[in-house]
């Protein structure tokens, strides 16, 4: 129904994004110093971005470079550049780039101009002698200058209609702009649709997701029933995972993505336990629980967070690609 009456008004963006990238086609962003590795998507999140940063982060230091984090830092209320605290408040920098701080082992730098943020990160201390700034969500961010361009497809892309319709914020035709296209394993289908669309030489890379409970083991889990709950882009797909895990879901809450939490919220997770006996969560949601909204829950029942993680297949193969790419 959403998508219906929306409809109308979906020519009219994808005029504005054309005449946008039209602009950008015709211009000369702006510079870093450093070499910048843009990793984004095509629609309004889902699609593994931040697990992807996160592993790139790890190989690419790794392999003997210095690597720091540019983002936007969606939904801060924090102003300005700033480098993130690792153990600051989300609401400050952003979920994702809290996340991204804790989980990266490297410094993460928010703004709303990355070029900006990316001026700040290139002013600290770095151990050299190869530098590389990752830059979080930044397929559409047309203003700074990447050397190398990464888009991680979600399966729901390939159907997908532009906002507000639907989730796109580009049409496929924009993979032209990639040198390199990550698929899920389970996805590998999707590639002779994608190649319609990819520039000649694109790469495509391949990662399969495995997740744990830091602290805990997926078998401890398995044996009480519990109520998972996620502000997410695509929930669904949380709750399977968990299902498939062999996790019992007594009940499952999707709260809007990027949705902060409240007591309120807590308060209805308790009332809809149906005698679950823990709480499970993603780490972008747990980073937006502070003490007093945890503490609501665990006085009933433990709660556990699930640490998604991303394995890139013939990752020797690929991070030497991605070294070539950046010299």
């Amino acid at each position: 129904m959403r998508a219906s009456l929306l409809a109308p008004l979906e020519p009219i963006y994808a005029a504005a994004v054309r005449a946008k990238n039209a602009h950008y086609d015709r211009g000369n962003p702006q510079r870093l110093h450093w070499p910048v590795v843009s990793v984004g998507n095509l629609s309004v999140g889902g699609a593994g971005k931040t697990p992807l940063v996160i592993l790139l982060a790890h190989l690419l230091a790794r392999d003997g470079f210095s690597v720091d984090v540019l983002s936007r830092g969606y939904g801060r209320s924090g102003g300005g550049t700033e480098r993130v605290d690792a153990a600051g408040d989300p609401r400050r920098f952003g979920d994702e780039p809290v996340m991204i701080a804790q989980a990266a082992n490297a410094p993460v730098f928010v703004g709303a101009r990355r070029y900006q943020a990316g001026l700040l990160a290139e002013r600290q201390p770095a151990a050299g002698p190869r530098y590389v700034h990752l830059l979080d969500d930044g397929f559409q961010h047309r203003q700074l200058h990447r050397d190398v361009d990464i888009v991680a497809i979600h399966r729901d892309d390939i159907q997908g209609r532009l906002l507000p319709a639907g989730r796109l914020r580009e049409p496929l035709g924009s993979l032209r702009r990639a040198d390199i296209l990550v698929l899920r394993q389970e996805d590998s289908d999707l590639e002779d649709a994608l190649a319609t669309y990819a520039k000649p030489g694109a790469n495509i890379w391949r990662v399969s997701r495995q997740f744990s409970f830091p602290g805990s083991s997926a078998s401890a889990a398995n044996q009480v029933p519990a109520v998972a709950f996620c502000a997410i882009a695509h929930p669904e797909e949380f709750f399977r995972m968990l299902e498939a895990a062999g996790i019992r879901l007594a009940a499952t809450k999707a709260f809007r993505d990027h949705h902060r939490y409240g007591r309120n919220d807590m308060e209805t997770l308790l009332a809809n336990r149906c005698g679950a006996q823990m709480f499970i969560t993603t780490e972008k949601d747990a980073v937006k629980l502070d003490a007093g909204l945890r503490g609501i829950l665990t006085a009933d029942a433990p709660l556990r967070v699930v640490q998604l993680t991303l394995e890139l297949a013939d990752e020797p193969a690929a991070m030497a690609m991605l070294a070539a790419m950046l010299k």
